[in-house]
């Protein structure tokens, strides 16, 4: 089997040297260049000819964000962000995933020769992954601008009626999730239900994330904190590092955030969400899974659905990695299989054709 070619751009001397040894120790992957700006990777692009490259953000001449961009309209292919953890890394590294990058590093700020070793068994699967990874151009300029103009212009049309209050909607996702789950949020109007979200991203990400979001969708997106009630016309993410899971307290629903040991070897996990879903809210819940490696969340969907829960997967053709919604698929988890422009929608027309026979037509 051909070994996966990797690319390192890295300013940083130690950190090229560093990502190279780690690549190469892997018997499935070479590094076959690395280069210390940019305008040198682009050189090394057209004559190496990679399967994956790894991308600083901060570099000199220009940076990693201005060189994805290019790179993704005029000669798209698998990127793994390596980006500092600060509030301003996490910013860039979503602005990244935005233009199609399929995943990133959180290297840390101090300590990184010594904290990169620590991730290497993270950096060459996320090489492994983004090498098999269906990549996505570059949105075309501007596209986020009109986005975020269309949500303000005002509140969806919208009937849901008592369903908003009733429904809570749970979403599960991983590599590429990001911006699939803002693209089933940015479709929900304002008076949607309740919407609890577990995606895989380290401590320091969510909460960028969630502002993000909050600034794009017609609801209410915010980091989830232990404790808050549950209501709708809000999305709630677990937050990096914690586990997210639901509550019944008296006639509310409230989130709980926790602490605890991995789950499927995630921390926060699917499994734990969809669990407290299917023992939580039952017939009331709907099920989102989305692109992602692995599968988690996959059998904790099928007790849902054994529960009463309404379930939707997202299709291979429009996941960047389809491993969480195949193995959701497999256990007979997913009523429904869709394309990811459709599951919003699918959603909506689910709880208004419940919205006049009670709960349990859902």
């Amino acid at each position: 089997m051909a070994k996966t070619r990797v690319v390192v751009v890295d300013d940083s001397a130690l950190v090229r040297s560093l990502l190279t040894e780690i690549i190469n120790r892997e018997p499935d992957m070479e590094c076959v260049g690395a280069a210390a700006d940019p305008l040198v990777a682009r050189e090394m692009i057209r004559d190496l000819n990679p399967d994956v490259i790894t991308l600083d953000v901060e570099m000199p001449r220009m940076d990693g964000i201005d060189f994805l961009a290019k790179l993704m309209r005029l000669r798209p292919m698998p990127v793994l962000m390596v980006s500092t953890l600060t509030e301003r890394g996490a910013d860039v590294t979503l602005r990244a995933l935005e233009l199609g990058a399929i995943d990133f590093v959180a290297k840390p700020k101090i300590g990184v020769a010594d904290g990169l070793r620590l991730l290497a068994q993270d950096i060459t699967e996320k090489i492994r992954i983004a090498a098999r990874a269906h990549v996505r151009r570059a949105p075309p300029a501007g596209t986020a601008s009109t986005l975020a103009a269309a949500t303000a212009a005002g509140p969806a049309p919208s009937a849901l009626g008592r369903m908003s209050t009733e429904k809570i909607v749970f979403i599960g996702a991983s590599t590429g999730g990001t911006e699939a789950t803002k693209e089933v949020l940015v479709n929900l109007p304002h008076d949607a239900p309740a919407v609890l979200i577990t995606q895989h991203m380290p401590a320091g990400f969510t909460r960028s994330y969630a502002a993000r979001l909050d600034g794009l969708c017609r609801i209410s997106v915010k980091e989830a904190s232990d404790g808050e009630r549950v209501l709708p016309g809000h999305a709630y993410i677990a937050p990096g590092g914690l586990h997210l899971s639901v509550e019944r307290s008296g006639a509310n629903y409230v989130a709980r955030v926790r602490d605890g040991e991995p789950v499927n070897r995630h921390k926060p996990s699917v499994e734990v969400l969809f669990q407290s879903a299917a023992r939580v809210v039952g017939p009331n819940a709907l099920g989102i899974m989305l692109t992602g490696m692995g599968a988690d969340g996959a059998c904790a969907m099928k007790l849902m659905r054994d529960a009463g829960s309404y379930n939707l997967a997202q299709d291979e053709a429009s996941c960047v990695v389809f491993g969480m919604p195949r193995e959701a698929i497999a256990a007979g988890a997913a009523h429904d299989v869709l394309p990811l422009a459709q599951i919003a929608a699918r959603l909506l027309e689910r709880l208004r054709s419940a919205g006049g026979g009670g709960i349990n037509r859902l």
